[in-house]
């Protein structure tokens, strides 16, 4: 009697947390500028966000709820060198994902000559997603293409920042050294990867960007189902 009970009380709170949301998922994209990422690949690098924030399958993603997804995006490198490109934008219409990916293809780079911060750049992902809309999941992408090289590091970013109810992916590129114990795949999986169902996907190069990001925002678009089993963490 008392599990009929308890669970005939979670469908009934459940709606209702459900209708008070804004949204289903906050999603925050952060594409690294560090100096390790030339001109050229950095081009590649919002070029290919654009095309995979575009792409059928993930615009097919994005309405696949009743509920909106809000989305936004920033650049990082250095402690003190994190720039917005997208501001939260509730994608509640086709002409509203355009929009912003246009946002994102159309924007130019902040800096190119600082190293790679990743903690200072995950608080600022922090500081983001503190003041999103109100949804039921909060996820951070952390893109990059080397490891943390000045301050502090990722696993400092979530003791220090509000990361309890925050997922956060990874995409790693150039990883050439995908054996490697000490590379940046195990960086990413050591270090990077956050929260419940975290994962990464790997590009191999920034012209590989596009299709990679497109395999990740499938992924974490796609409403999850019930009684569906976690992937592998490590996974493209």
């Amino acid at each position: 009697m008392f599990r009929v009970a308890s669970l005939a009380t979670a469908l009934l709170v459940f709606p209702v947390a459900v209708s008070a949301a804004g949204c289903r998922l906050a999603l925050v994209l952060a594409l690294d500028v560090s100096s390790s990422v030339d001109a050229a690949e950095d081009r590649l690098q919002r070029g290919g966000t654009a095309s995979a924030l575009v792409s059928d399958a993930v615009a097919q993603a994005f309405f696949a709820s009743d509920l909106p997804v809000a989305l936004a995006v920033y650049e990082w490198s250095g402690r003190y060198n994190q720039e917005l490109i997208l501001d939260w934008t509730l994608i509640d219409t086709q002409a509203d994902l355009l929009r912003a990916a246009e946002t994102v293809a159309t924007s130019t780079r902040s800096h190119s000559d600082f190293p790679t911060a990743m903690g200072y750049a995950l608080g600022f992902g922090a500081g983001l997603l503190d003041r999103a809309p109100a949804c039921l999941y909060k996820t951070l992408d952390m893109a990059g293409d080397g490891q943390n090289n000045e301050g502090f590091g990722p696993q400092a970013a979530y003791s220090e920042f509000p990361f309890n109810e925050v997922t956060v992916n990874g995409l790693v590129v150039n990883a050439a050294d995908f054996e490697a114990e000490t590379g940046l795949i195990a960086f990413y999986q050591a270090e990077v990867l956050h929260g419940p169902g975290a994962f990464m996907v790997v590009a191999n190069g920034f012209d590989d960007y596009g299709r990679a990001l497109q395999i990740k925002l499938e992924r974490e678009l796609t409403p999850p189902a019930i009684g569906s089993l976690d992937t592998p963490a490590g996974a493209g």
